[in-house]
């Protein structure tokens, strides 16, 4: 459709939902209306029959969402998420007329019809326009090309003081939506931001959160955002990929789309570490879906591997790609289906690259294996040259791990029953996805020093020298669980390098749920902090997930001489970056008044938790996903007024 001016034609998301689910995918209210009252209707018998197993109860450290939480979910969200997302393999099990009748019993109430929850927080006229001559507060995801997450005060407009002592300016709720993983970009006085889990992109006010444009897209974006220039003489952009594995640049002043182009060497693997600029090129990691694909019992797995794409970035054509491995060949099998086996698979990239322009190096880091054979570049660390998409050295940290969502965590007992798809878990897999969920950040020291650092799903976190990826020094904190350990990703003050740990669900004996800071150069631990779950007064019934999920997640960020991050139950911590204090806490997980007139509530903060700008603290807080509180909130804080 277009940006704002077009947008009321279209009916906005609930034209796109509708569309979505027609054809096949619409409502089925005439079944239901006509079931006895005491009967069950035919989307719970769906439900029943192929989610309830999941969903009703699920398992401590599973990866589904309790029903609770489906329920939170839009129809438009649950269709994409079960014909395109990560429960596809489930979705391709059902008929259409299943589909729809599922959908119709999980979902949330509609909400919102049309743009009004744009058009209400729209800037007066005067105040829309967007001006894009100043530097950008950061290049995307990891703030620079070192993928760092650490901004200068004169790049945040805010001080130390200054985040110890924050208030709530604005709040904006998005329609539709249960999770926010998407992190925005700031230029100037306007933040571009992925609305959501609708198709909008917006451009909003800093300081006060009113919107200045809105466009309309064919798919949300899935990932965080980065901006730069759409070669020498183009127009600066901000550039993301969406549900459907297209990388959508935008124009920056004025929301319209610039090119909307494909970057993926398979139609079946997502885009979900976000894109990176440099000169001419943008740099895309890819990932793949196979691990989640597995679970289906008929499925030919596995065929999907992770890449990373160099795009010319005036046009989005693909200049070379980097493939985690050869592609997957039959492997002379059958599984206890019949069906027959691929490998290798697997090494998706989920996170962000690093980029050093001096030694022409694109730094990217891997997951795991999805079926035999097992490659050298799971679980790994790759430095791959920038101008020809060769790799230069891989550094692997755990050999032989291969796994999909069909096997266990580690061996199995002795007699326990192998799901079809993992076939191959007592032929040598550790079986514990621990891959890389956060990108490589180049440190750079004193006298300069300069290491490749890296945060692990097992717990560790690597510090590797730049040429050829040999040890410096490692450290273990944890166990390591598929969402524990180091989950998004770390941030470096370029001293320390700070360490978030998760561990849900790990036992507090165990658990190294907090923050850890490690002094680099030494590779001694500086200061560690461990988090604690908070059910005190009303907090266990808004946030019900309190005992359970507290530790930290999403990807810290230092602004000046402190380090932010965000826990799962909702609070945004404020830490002294050198002697590891707690300077300050908030919750974010709780209602909101937004600023756009919509019901907003808060919740878990992870993927993309928080980033900064303009004398401004911006955090998502809800995200669904791996039983975690759902929520639809973006907060926006500022220094309070002395």
């Amino acid at each position: 459709m277009g940006v704002w001016k077009r947008m009321a034609q279209g009916g906005g998301v609930a034209a796109l939902a509708a569309a979505a689910l027609g054809a096949g995918l619409g409502f089925g209210q005439l079944a239901n209306a006509q079931a006895p009252d005491d009967a069950p209707t035919p989307g719970k018998l769906v439900y029943d029959q192929y989610c309830a197993s999941c969903h009703d109860k699920p398992e401590p450290g599973s990866r589904a969402a309790p029903i609770g939480n489906l329920r939170k979910m839009s129809a438009q969200t649950l269709t994409t998420v079960l014909t395109t997302g990560v429960m596809k393999p489930m979705g391709d099990q059902l008929s259409r007329r299943q589909m729809r009748e599922l959908v119709e019993y999980l979902a949330a109430p509609a909400g919102p019809l049309g743009t009004e929850w744009i058009e209400t927080a729209m800037c007066a006229r005067g105040q829309r326009e967007v001006d894009v001559s100043g530097k950008p507060a950061q290049l995307g995801f990891g703030v620079d090309l070192d993928n760092s997450r650490r901004m200068s005060a004169a790049q945040a407009g805010l001080k130390t003081k200054d985040v110890a002592d924050l208030e709530v300016a604005w709040t904006f709720a998005f329609p539709r939506t249960s999770s926010l993983r998407s992190q925005g970009v700031v230029v100037g006085s306007t933040l571009f931001y992925p609305a959501g889990q609708t198709n909008y992109l917006v451009a909003l006010d800093t300081k006060s959160g009113c919107v200045k444009w809105a466009s309309e897209l064919p798919s949300p974006i899935r990932n965080s955002l980065a901006v730069g220039r759409l070669g020498p003489k183009g127009p600066l952009a901000v550039v993301g990929g969406d549900n459907a594995g297209n990388l959508v640049a935008v124009d920056a002043k004025t929301g319209k789309v610039a090119w909307r182009v494909d970057p993926r060497h398979d139609k079946n693997v997502p885009l979900s570490g976000s894109p990176l600029f440099h000169e001419d090129k943008i740099i895309v990691p890819v990932s793949a879906m196979d691990v989640a694909n597995a679970m289906r019992p008929n499925f030919e797995c596995c065929k999907s591997h992770g890449a990373v794409v160099a795009v010319e970035a005036a046009s989005g054509r693909t200049l070379w790609t980097w493939h985690t491995m050869e592609d997957a060949k039959p492997l002379g099998r059958k599984t206890s289906t019949g069906v027959e086996t691929y490998g290798p698979s697997g090494a998706p990239i989920w996170s962000s690259p690093a980029i050093d322009p001096r030694k022409g190096i694109v730094y990217t880091a891997t997951g795991e294996n999805t079926s035999p054979p097992a490659t050298k570049t799971s679980d790994a660390v790759v430095a791959i040259d920038l101008s020809t998409g060769k790799d230069r050295w891989v550094f692997q940290a755990l050999e032989n791990d291969v796994w999909n969502m069909s096997c266990p965590i580690g061996p199995p007992p002795p007699g326990q029953p192998l799901k079809p798809n993992c076939y191959f878990a007592n032929e040598g897999s550790v079986l514990r996805d621990h891959d890389f969920g956060g990108g490589p950040v180049i440190f750079r020291g004193k006298g300069g020093r300069e290491l490749i650092l890296a945060g692990q799903k097992s717990g560790d976190v690597w510090a590797l020298e730049p040429r050829g990826g040999k040890v410096v020094w490692r450290h273990t904190f944890g166990p390591g669980t598929p969402l524990g350990g180091v989950h998004w990703g770390l941030a470096t003050d370029g001293v320390r390098v700070f360490a978030p740990i998760s561990d849900p669900n790990v036992p507090a004996d165990k658990s190294a749920a907090g923050m850890h800071a490690i002094d680099v150069a030494s590779g001694k631990i500086a200061w560690q902090w461990k988090a604690a779950p908070d059910c005190e007064g009303d907090r266990k019934t808004r946030v019900p997930i309190c005992a359970s999920r507290y530790g930290l997640s999403a990807p810290p960020l230092v602004i000046d001489g402190a380090v932010l991050a965000g826990s799962l139950d909702g609070r945004l911590w404020v830490f002294d970056a050198v002697r590891g204090d707690v300077l300050a806490s908030y919750d974010t997980a709780r209602t909101h008044q937004s600023v756009n007139g919509l019901a907003g509530s808060g919740g878990s903060i992870d993927a993309a938790g928080l980033f900064a700008g303009d004398g401004m603290v911006f955090v998502n807080s809800g995200y669904a996903a791996f039983g975690q509180q759902p929520g639809n909130v973006l907060v926006a804080y500022r220094p309070k007024a002395k």
